[in-house]
């Protein structure tokens, strides 16, 4: 019966995912909450990194139909080895620079809040990497582009920021 039909609420992730956009220190505050769980935090990494990988396709299919010397399997092998092997070992690198300066600004996190901030942010952003990705393939380079990669970084840098600061003053270690 159509009129007894209740849709399902949404996951933890996907609210939490949409309430990052607005109260970003607020869900980072609910994920260090859930305790430190390193499983947990690659998950996400990892997640992200995929989804970046899938991103990257319409713009490679664009390259490979206007320059055919470097065949589009080629290409993609390529983004694959930077997106899911190369990138996280670079984020997690990231992270520790991070957590080193903001305790140089006074910080008191700890290295998994700092971690699971940029993570939890590089996360939340991929409809955005996902946007960039569908405009690169279907217009190419030029003002769209440059618009929508503006957006993309504006808004992953804030979301970042605001959860590495939750993470180094809120969830102190002692």
């Amino acid at each position: 019966n159509p009129a007894q039909w209740q849709p399902k609420p949404m996951s933890h992730a996907g609210n939490d995912l949409v309430a990052s956009y607005f109260r970003p220190r607020q869900v980072m505050r609910d994920q260090l909450a859930r305790g430190e769980n390193e499983g947990r935090a690659l998950g996400i990494l990892l997640i992200a990194c995929v989804v970046f990988f899938v991103a990257q396709w319409p713009g490679l299919a664009r390259e490979a139909f206007f320059d055919p010397s470097i065949p589009l399997p080629a290409r993609l092998g390529g983004a694959m080895m930077g997106s899911i092997m190369i990138a996280p070992l670079m984020f997690y690198a990231l992270a520790a620079i991070s957590h080193g300066i903001a305790t140089l600004f006074g910080g008191r996190g700890d290295h998994f809040g700092a971690r699971l901030a940029l993570f939890w942010s590089l996360f939340v952003t991929t409809p955005l990497f996902l946007l960039v990705g569908l405009v690169d393939g279907f217009i190419g380079a030029g003002p769209a582009l440059i618009a929508c990669e503006i957006l993309r970084f504006g808004v992953f840098v804030f979301i970042w920021l605001s959860c590495l600061i939750e993470a180094e003053t809120q969830f102190a270690a002692p």
